[in-house]
């Protein structure tokens, strides 16, 4: 499925599956990190609470398993909207769990002993061309302007940005110390076998069909092809997944995110290129790219572009689009140009789930026992681990400063019906695309892309 599963210390066999029916008081429904997090921190709250883990295919199989590796304080809504929003003081909290987050990610994996490959280089995102110039130094005045000092962002003049990244182009740089890069499928795996050493069973091949609320006097269930678990609460965490649900189609919008991966590149080429503390690194283009330099060398690299399928459908077959993974390759020797002649080994991808208004959200309803979290916009490595342990606070009636987070109980608004989100989505692809063209060619920055966040519900 990526690099990261080829590069597991050893073979992934695949666990059992659901017994049968089962009562418990907690079932979570997806084996990736929101329910992983979410089962780990229960189990340590409440040792005593009957929880199990119920994954249709193995654990880590979807984004948890597949992303850039990124373990960053990035979220889906920005300080400035959330602002607007919920106000500036919880804007800043919400960040701060964000920073927090990071080092706990590293933390946990450490005392579970999960070698995740940890590495807290922080993010190095270069703006290349007068237009991208212009946006991230815009960027930092909006930041300054709402209280974020220079130690967590930080405006580099090209001299200083170059001693990050040696990449083509570049004019300055911003960077933050807040991001971690991780191996994914490595920190999965050892968070399923962590869950399980605390004594929480992990039943893979067990694909839930149907998640049905509480209603007249019955306790929630989560209906399965093996069997039905009856819970006090039904946790929801399968993300890009949310559409394949009954009542689910419009909730999150799935789309695709995909990666090409190098072999591993020798010191020449890493002498040139930088990121000697394995930091992360991106530009400030419209259309997103991310990646990193992995512990064994390599490029892992990756972006959108591929397109929204109608009817928020997800299939496997949509992993793989040889014009977007190709494109990412001439981007990628774009960047540095030296890697042109270097072999890409890995091509793969996924869904990301993208909600209508870009605001993760976590919660539960105790009406109808349903919890949820998600929505994260392809920022959910160290995000999961905050609604892990929000989720067991809700759950456990825990009064914490997480369960008062802005993001706590958001509601998302709908995705319009088809075709419309087909188009919609589509044409903001699309426009990304022209706005980042346009403004190579005229240093200027694109009037379309502000325009079409807006109506899309961007940052």
């Amino acid at each position: 499925m990526s690099l990261w599963w080829d590069t597991l210390p050893g073979p992934v066999g695949a666990r059992p599956g659901l017994p049968g029916d089962t009562d418990v008081d907690v079932v979570v429904v997806g084996g990736g990190y929101t329910g992983l997090w979410t089962a780990r921190s229960l189990a340590i709250v409440d040792p005593g609470l009957r929880v199990v883990v119920l994954e249709a295919e193995v654990a880590g199989y979807g984004a948890s398993g597949r992303n850039g590796g990124w373990c960053s304080a990035l979220f889906a809504a920005s300080r400035a909207k959330l602002a607007v929003e919920h106000g500036s003081d919880a804007a800043r909290r919400m960040y701060a769990a964000m920073h927090e987050a990071v080092d706990e990610v590293g933390r946990a994996a450490a005392e579970d002993g999960i070698d995740c490959h940890f590495a807290k280089g922080g993010t190095v995102v270069a703006a290349r061309g007068p237009a991208q110039l212009k946006r991230a130094k815009d960027q930092v005045a909006e930041a300054r302007s709402v209280g974020v000092g220079e130690r967590d962002l930080a405006w580099l003049d090209a001299g200083a940005a170059l001693e990050h990244i040696g990449a083509t182009g570049v004019l300055g740089a911003t960077f933050t110390p807040h991001c971690a890069a991780i191996h994914p499928a490595r920190l999965v795996r050892g968070l399923a076998d962590s869950v399980e050493r605390r004594g929480v069973p992990v039943y893979e091949r067990t694909p839930v069909v149907e998640i049905r609320p509480a209603r007249g006097g019955h306790r929630p269930e989560a209906v399965t092809t093996r069997g039905t678990v009856r819970a006090d609460v039904v946790v929801r965490a399968v993300e890009g997944w949310t559409p394949t649900l009954p009542g689910e189609r419009r909730t999150l919008a799935p789309v695709y995110s995909l990666m090409i991966a190098t072999e591993p590149l020798d010191d020449s080429f890493w002498k040139e290129a930088g990121l000697s503390d394995r930091e992360t690194f991106s530009d400030h283009r419209h259309l997103v790219i991310y990646g990193q330099r992995t512990a064994d060398g390599r490029i892992a690299f990756g972006g959108r572009g591929a397109p929204y399928h109608f009817g928020s459908t997800v299939r496997s077959a949509f992993d793989v689009d040889a014009r977007v993974h190709e494109e990412l390759r001439r981007t990628l020797v774009g960047l540095f140009p030296a890697a042109s002649g270097a072999a890409v080994t890995h091509r793969w991808g996924g869904p990301i789930a993208v909600p209508r208004d870009w605001h993760s959200s976590v919660g539960l309803d105790r009406s109808t026992g349903v919890a949820w979290a998600g929505g994260y916009v392809g920022d959910g490595v160290s995000t999961t681990n905050v609604a892990g342990r929000t989720l067991a606070d809700l759950i456990t009636g825990r009064d914490s400063d997480l369960v008062t987070l802005p993001w706590v109980g958001h509601r998302w608004p709908r995705w319009e019906p088809e075709p419309l989100r087909w188009l919609g989505i589509n044409a903001g692809l699309l426009g990304m695309q022209f706005a980042d063209r346009s403004e190579r060619l005229s240093g200027r920055p694109s009037w379309l892309a502000s325009r079409m966040s807006g109506m899309l519900g961007g940052r």
